[in-house]
């Protein structure tokens, strides 16, 4: 197999996009032989689309790329405004923690600009890398 594997799924920003972009990694990365990382990656994707799903709508652009022993998964969507991490969140919040989560889940983590919008990505490395 040679490396970097991309692949792609477009969806749109509704209610079941979150589990339908955490199945695709999940399985991707568990076909893949990369199981260890298959939770973790599906929290923080569904995290990052289900940001989409409640402040942008449109169109979702998810894009997992295998990597050596990790993976780096990129969530685009339309809007240029990037996301901001809600430091302090009260007990009772029913919202608020994902990209704080995700921050504290993935190796790395970060925004990028593109010509129509932007992307939220996360790097995971496996446990031997």
């Amino acid at each position: 197999m040679e490396l970097p594997l991309t692949y792609t799924l477009f969806t749109p920003a509704v209610v079941t996009s979150p589990k339908i972009c955490r199945d695709f990694v999940r399985s991707t990365l568990e076909t893949l032989g990369l199981g260890e990382l298959a939770d973790t990656a599906a929290l923080c994707t569904s995290e990052l689309v289900t940001n989409v799903h409640q402040h942008v709508r449109g169109e979702i652009h998810l894009r997992t790329t295998v990597e050596g022993k990790g993976v780096r998964i990129a969530v685009y969507d339309r809007s240029p405004v990037p996301p901001c991490s809600q430091a302090k969140v009260g007990e009772d919040a029913e919202g608020g923690r994902g990209l704080v989560l995700v921050e504290a889940l993935a190796h790395g983590f970060g925004v990028t600009k593109v010509r129509d919008g932007k992307g939220v990505w996360f790097w995971l490395a496996a446990e031997d890398e």
